[in-house]
């Protein structure tokens, strides 16, 4: 069965934090697509991107962005990056599941990421990347979501209030 609820958006959204709490309440299963990678692989995402580099580790999280969004029956939380490809920009835009984009600004995401090396994506000039990276994924974010929540001020608590209360 498919996903109910995906999470998409940035890292340092909370969409972990976030699916978790809201699979809670919906008394549904939760999974989160960089822990599924990690398990897969059996190391940290950190240690992918630096041992096996950035084109294999799309690669995985490809096959199971797309594995999940057909097997997972509850949350969904994917990375931050797996909108960027195709395929899965593709499996995302067709799954059943309602699609929610964890929106959130620099000044917030900024004390939430810290900006340090578990991001491997960040770890040249941190702050700049961030928001190349988000300059160039929030349209397709956008495109992708069937609801937009903006997580900047709002803690786990009302953002989980919001999107029960939307299903």
């Amino acid at each position: 069965m498919a996903p109910r609820i995906v999470l998409i958006g940035p890292m340092g959204a909370g969409k972990t934090t976030v699916g978790a709490e809201v699979a809670r309440r919906l008394n549904c299963s939760f999974a989160d697509t960089d822990q599924l990678i990690e398990a897969d692989q059996g190391k940290s995402i950190s240690e992918i991107f630096i041992e096996d580099g950035e084109p294999h580790f799309r690669l995985v999280e490809e096959s199971i962005v797309i594995d999940a969004l057909l097997a997972e029956s509850g949350v969904l939380s994917l990375g931050g990056g797996a909108v960027a490809n195709d395929a899965t920009q593709n499996a995302i835009a067709n799954s059943s599941a309602k699609k929610i984009f964890l929106d959130i600004s620099l000044s917030a995401v900024s004390p939430r990421v810290g900006f340090d090396s578990a991001r491997p994506l960040l770890m040249v000039n941190p702050r700049q990347k961030w928001a190349e990276l988000m300059n160039a994924r929030r349209p397709i974010y956008e495109s992708l979501a069937d609801l937009k929540i903006d997580v900047s001020e709002k803690t786990v608590d009302e953002i989980a209030s919001q999107i029960v209360e939307t299903l």
